[in-house]
């Protein structure tokens, strides 16, 4: 056995109450929503970063200036994303390894190496949306200076991070209230606003780009919803939550986490698309020039009124923090299965929040901040997909479980279509005239 299997990753355990119900579930003692609730957790958490900060951006720049005509583009990308992420689980759960891990064990160490440096530099551009979208959230709410605001989230974030001393399961329902509290908002601004619902589903079902800023902005949307740290979280969510005793267990694990990645992905998939509607219905007749968070927030209050730009400011809040918290876990997980290093979780916060007050502090739009670090995720985006794609074909490792033939077709279809678009964001971020474009 390779002696690196042996070094155990550091997560804290989960209570005894929910291993209890979940043996419970296994076994048969119960049903119905109290049988599905203790598997309620992982896909929950890392959806969280299909409604960060960067989607927000994205979104708003897709209905004010192409109202409900680029929301297909939401669900594709949703749609890609489930994909993944039930992989990324189904690779936790049989292998007993999350990705990070079974890349150190099988390539190359210059590889490893080289992909910890990416997925670091991913980490840090990640941290930089989420982070900033959080702080604008609190100085636009509370008129507040950014880099105070950018204080006061620093301070909240590591205050939720803390919670993981009480088990991993107070952590996954304090997300799960933030993003309950995310969907909610967006509910409420779907209420406010006045929405034409024929459009909407024409906008869902009618794939067409109308001009060169439409596929930008929608190669944005695909490029801030695949995120890499989150296919590597994933699978180091499930991989020990609670180890299958047989292969019976197993198979309800696998099914419970596809239906758990189903609701929660639909979930954060219909916020994604409320951001769009919202904004559509709000600015497209009048304001398609909004582009900024900012300005989104001070045109909703004459638009839709003063409670709509309030919940928006709300739902960004905890978009930024919960997003935060999650992206600091997946950069410790990271760096313990690449490397094997473990650091107290305040120095990986605050190594990971520098590069945000200094880029804030050179005057950089906040919303310019967050559509850049997208770009910045798209070049990191190769490493989880295809890596995930490759260990989840091979029999040696999945054995059974490997990935039948229609997943493997929809699954490399899905990554050269994702990996084709990040490429033209790139080309046309440094400015390449691409042809029929």
């Amino acid at each position: 056995m390779n002696p690196r299997r042996l070094q155990p990753m550091t997560r804290p355990p989960m209570t005894e109450g929910t291993v209890l119900a979940i043996h419970d579930a296994l076994e048969g003692r119960r049903h119905g929503i109290a049988m599905l609730l203790p598997f309620v957790g992982p896909a929950v958490v890392v959806s969280i970063a299909y409604m960060d900060p960067g989607n927000f951006a994205t979104n708003i720049q897709a209905g004010a200036r192409y109202g409900y005509g680029l929301l297909w583009v939401v669900l594709l990308a949703n749609l890609v994303a489930m994909l993944f992420q039930a992989l990324s689980a189904k690779l936790g759960i049989v292998t007993g390894r999350n990705l990070a891990q079974l890349c150190r064990d099988h390539f190359p160490p210059p590889l490893v190496l080289l992909m910890w440096v990416i997925c670091e530099l991913a980490a840090m551009a990640t941290d930089l949306a989420e982070f900033i979208g959080g702080a604008l959230g609190l100085a636009l709410l509370f008129h507040l200076p950014l880099l105070v605001g950018m204080a006061l989230t620093a301070a909240i974030t590591y205050f939720l991070l803390l919670s993981d001393k009480f088990g991993f399961r107070p952590m996954e329902l304090t997300i799960g209230a933030l993003v309950g509290l995310i969907a909610v908002c967006y509910l409420i601004e779907l209420i406010i606003a006045p929405v034409h619902w024929p459009q909407v589903l024409g906008g869902m079902v009618t794939p067409r780009l109308p001009d060169r800023e439409a596929v930008t902005i929608a190669v944005g949307i695909i490029g801030a919803t695949i995120m890499p740290h989150a296919l590597f979280l994933h699978s180091g969510l499930t991989q020990g939550r609670v180890p299958p005793r047989n292969e019976g267990e197993r198979k309800k694990l696998l099914r419970f986490s596809g239906l758990e990645v189903a609701i929660a992905l639909s979930i954060a998939g219909l916020v994604n698309m409320s951001m769009v509607i919202m904004a559509a219905s709000a600015f497209h007749s009048g304001h398609r020039g909004v582009a900024e968070i900012e300005t989104a927030y001070h045109t909703l209050t004459p638009v839709l009124g003063s409670a709509a730009a309030g919940i928006f400011l709300v739902s960004l809040l905890a978009s930024g923090v919960s997003s935060s918290v999650v992206g600091t876990m997946a950069g410790q997980l990271v760096m313990q299965g690449f490397v094997g290093f473990h650091i107290p979780m305040w120095v990986r916060r605050l190594v990971t929040m520098i590069p945000s007050f200094i880029v804030i502090a050179m005057g950089v739009s906040a919303t310019r901040a967050l559509i850049l670090s997208q770009v910045g995720l798209s070049l990191a985006l190769p490493v989880p997909m295809l890596a995930l794609l490759w260990f989840t074909c091979r029999r040696d490792i999945m054995g059974s479980y490997r990935n039948s033939p229609l997943v493997i077709v929809l699954a490399v279809l899905a990554a050269l279509v994702v990996l084709g678009l990040n490429i033209m964001l790139l080309l046309q971020a440094a400015g390449v005239q691409i042809l029929g474009l």
